[in-house]
């Protein structure tokens, strides 16, 4: 089997000897979300990545995750959400307020009058329940609570309204990497094939541009999207998180129908080897979820939290590597 692993870098995955250890284990490229990078953090992982990719690795590529019309909350101090705990989502870039979370989007506080109640933070790890919607404020339950940190992703069950653009911030990245060829780009929480075709627009003619399916609608139009994309990422965090468990496992079968007819490489993203963030093994049903996929038609992997923040980042890239490497 031919696939690629896109490896993600974070604090795990930092300095240049884990980097050419991933490249040895059979990472074929890496990825960064910038969605937590500030201008002046995004510059040093790039200047460290260059001599890289350019000079050691010159086949390497890096992908920067854009964030798209991806709702995340702003800036606070991280705390714990506890169970029948109340929390205040308020319009702004940050908040200062203990059990307060930054919303710097105007159409989400729009969309929240009309959703199902329901609003998930970090891929559904924490979910808060919808006591009142206003103009600029949504006050909520915490229905599971845990530990909530800034630039986290929200979904609300049963909106739709929603901006479908590119934000200041993702122009502004754009801009200061437009430049290098060795960069790509991953757009998050995509529409549909008319919003990536005017994303298309915007970035150089050869530039790589990857289309995130995270919603029921991208799924369902995914032939259509790929015509303006030079690849597919199937994203079962979000789209989880939109569409609950059950949903989401329909529609990735659904997806997988379809996958090995896609005029342009698809890769599935979200928990991939979840289990190795922590342990040092895979589970069983990580391993044979794996081979299906890659014979269904998968021609990629993404790792997320296994290489960014897990403690076993080059275990878990040979692990993806496994079958590949039975091949060769």
């Amino acid at each position: 089997m031919n696939y690629e692993i896109i490896a993600s870098l974070g604090p795990a995955s930092a300095a240049p000897e884990t980097w050419r250890a991933m490249t040895a284990a059979g990472a074929s490229s890496f990825r960064l979300n910038t969605s937590h990078l500030e201008a002046a953090q995004l510059d040093g992982w790039l200047g460290g990545l260059e001599a890289f990719c350019t000079r050691e690795q010159p086949h390497m590529r890096v992908i920067l995750d854009l964030q798209g019309s991806k709702w995340r909350l702003g800036a606070f101090t991280p705390f714990t959400l506890q169970p029948g705990q109340e929390v205040m989502l308020s319009r702004g870039d940050e908040c200062a307020e203990g059990g307060c979370l930054p919303v710097p989007h105007a159409d989400f506080f729009a969309a929240a009058a009309q959703c199902d109640g329901r609003v998930a933070l970090n891929d559904a790890r924490i979910v808060l329940e919808v006591l009142s919607a206003e103009a600029e404020c949504v006050r909520a339950r915490v229905l599971v609570g845990g530990e909530i940190v800034p630039r986290k992703g929200i979904t609300l069950g049963g909106a739709s309204q929603r901006v479908e653009q590119l934000g200041d911030r993702d122009r502004a990245v754009v801009e200061r990497t437009r430049h290098l060829p060795w960069v790509g780009y991953a757009v998050s929480y995509v529409k549909d094939a008319a919003e990536m075709r005017r994303y298309r627009q915007i970035f150089e003619p050869q530039a790589q541009l990857i289309a995130k399916l995270e919603r029921r609608s991208a799924v369902e139009g995914a032939t259509e999207i790929a015509g303006a994309a030079d690849g597919l990422w199937l994203c079962r965090g979000d789209l989880g998180a939109e569409l609950g468990l059950r949903g989401m496992a329909e529609a990735a079968w659904e997806f997988a129908q379809e996958v090995r007819i896609l005029p342009v490489p698809a890769a599935l993203a979200g928990q991939v080897l979840e289990h190795m963030t922590a342990h040092a093994e895979p589970t069983r049903s990580e391993i044979t979820t794996i081979y299906a996929a890659l014979a269904q038609g998968y021609r990629g992997l993404v790792l997320s939290d296994e290489t960014a923040v897990g403690a076993h980042p080059v275990e878990s890239v040979r692990t993806a590597a496994l079958f590949r490497r039975e091949a060769e």
